[in-house]
């Protein structure tokens, strides 16, 4: 049986979301500029996803939130593509399946909300992100849709919901 559940964001998340999404970022070795690292998002995460077409979802286990992922409209384009937005992990929730179950839930709140497609934006080097959202349906296009303002992400990705 597992011990974690994926639920909407609350506002007592918030700084657990934060520091929990800076520290990946940090073990990365991602870039603090040009990246959701240094986005203002973080301050409030539930008042950034709270509005129509978009949410956020945490990964609770034990009351830890170990990841987190959102989902909202992308900016920059009239389509109807959502963004799969700030997914990260701990790494004591990698590698149990968690990821999988965070793309279903978010691409079934995007076909709910009527959107046809879904994008991401990741960097080259977390392989193993890109392994699980091109087994997710994702696959890499040459440039960048809308405008994510992360402009240190160079790996575009796109799937039909």
């Amino acid at each position: 049986m597992d011990t974690w559940k994926i639920r909407e964001i609350k506002a007592e998340d918030n700084q657990q979301v934060k520091h929990l999404i800076q520290s990946v970022l940090v073990e990365m070795g991602v870039p603090k500029v040009g990246t959701a690292y240094e986005d203002k998002a973080l301050d409030d995460m539930t008042a950034e996803y709270d509005g129509d077409r978009k949410t956020y979802f945490i990964v609770e286990e034990n009351n830890k939130v170990i990841g987190g992922a959102g989902i909202a409209a992308l900016k920059g384009t009239e389509e109807p593509i959502c963004e799969l937005q700030k997914m990260y992990f701990l790494p004591e929730a990698r590698g149990r399946g968690i990821g999988t179950k965070m793309i279903n839930t978010c691409m079934d709140f995007g076909r709910q909300h009527s959107f046809e497609k879904c994008y991401i934006e990741t960097l080259p080097y977390m392989e193993s992100a890109r392994k699980l959202y091109h087994k997710s349906g994702f696959e890499t296009v040459e440039k960048p849709v809308g405008d994510t303002g992360h402009y240190n992400c160079t790996v575009y990705m796109l799937r039909n919901l």
